[in-house]
């Protein structure tokens, strides 16, 4: 039964996920849903909490000051909605729950560097993603085309009532 659940579980898993670390800024590209308008949203902040790393559930939580006010986001990181998360700094820390960073203020908020490769780190292939987006961009220039067509002989009839209207007038002359 627990291998039923485990493969279950394993199929909704992404084939590829950046390795996220507590101390990490990372910058997280979601899919947000507005009637029937899909758009990108991106939400930058630090890594405070990185959850259950090797499961399907895995998540994280993203701590961000705005307007003096902080804001925390959790993320699956498999879930669908989750298009990408890019690592842009990583911090040197040596706990995996950094709840002190919230009563940290200004100058003292900040944690020192770790020089990473951020190309090798961010560059995660996700043959899924790639296919469904070539699906994707090949079904939208199909409708293009078959848009182009419909067009054109639109056009075509508008010349031929043209052509008819002109040789009606030049009959009557």
């Amino acid at each position: 039964m627990q291998s039923v659940v485990q493969d279950i579980a394993n199929s909704y898993k992404k084939t590829k996920v950046v390795d996220v670390k507590s101390g990490d800024t990372v910058r997280v590209h979601q899919k947000i849903k507005e009637g029937s308008k899909e758009r990108i949203q991106v939400f930058e902040g630090l890594v405070i909490r990185v959850s259950n790393k090797n499961s399907h559930t895995a998540s994280i939580l993203v701590r961000r000051n705005t307007g003096g006010v902080g804001v925390e986001k959790s993320y699956l990181l498999h879930s669908p909605l989750v298009v990408k998360v890019e690592i842009t700094k990583r911090g040197k820390v040596r706990r995996n729950y950094l709840s002190y960073m919230r009563e940290l203020k200004g100058k003292k908020a900040r944690l020192s560097n770790v020089n990473f490769d951020r190309q090798a780190v961010n560059d995660v292939p996700d043959p899924e993603a790639e296919k469904a987006e070539a699906e994707a961009k090949a079904a939208k220039e199909a409708e293009a085309a078959a848009k182009a067509e419909e067009k054109a002989k639109e056009e075509a009839e508008l010349k031929a009532k043209q052509d008819e209207v002109a040789a009606a007038h030049e009959a009557e002359k």
